[in-house]
């Protein structure tokens, strides 16, 4: 069960805390500038934690593994960041941004998932849809 729970978990308080520092970057700063000392930041956690869950590891190996999706999601992070920073500018609501796209977001990949993936859009999912559809007009009033 812990196994199943605990990414979740890391993924709210990592958002969480990613919303707030989001909104906290000073107004006046080029937001690809605090990108850029946050994927520097970044970088140098990503090689720390390799080397200390992955003792003995190798770089080469694992580049050598590499396919499309790590580049891609290079330039996608990108926008998910600057997009938040230029949101929280324009004036949304730190209680808002998140839900609201989350919503839309749940929306679209419950269409990928059916379209891509061939998961079952069941009417659970279908209703589910629909109160996101419901929660958005209520959250945007």
């Amino acid at each position: 069960m812990l196994s199943y729970v605990w990414p979740i978990a890391l993924v709210v308080l990592s958002n969480t805390i990613y919303q707030i520092c989001s909104k906290s970057v000073p107004g006046d700063l080029n937001p690809f500038a605090s990108l850029t000392v946050t994927y520097l930041v970044g970088a140098l956690a990503s090689v720390v934690l390799y080397h200390v869950f992955n003792r003995g590891g190798s770089f080469a190996k694992e580049f050598g593994r590499l396919n499309w999706a790590p580049f891609v999601l290079g330039f996608v992070v990108v926008g998910l960041e600057v997009g938040f920073i230029f949101a929280y500018r324009a004036g949304w609501q730190v209680s808002a941004a998140a839900v609201v796209q989350s919503g839309f977001l749940a929306i679209s990949l419950l269409l990928v998932g059916t379209l891509f993936y061939h998961e079952p859009l069941t009417s659970s999912k279908i209703i589910g849809i629909a109160l996101c559809i419901v929660g958005l007009i209520f959250i945007n009033r």
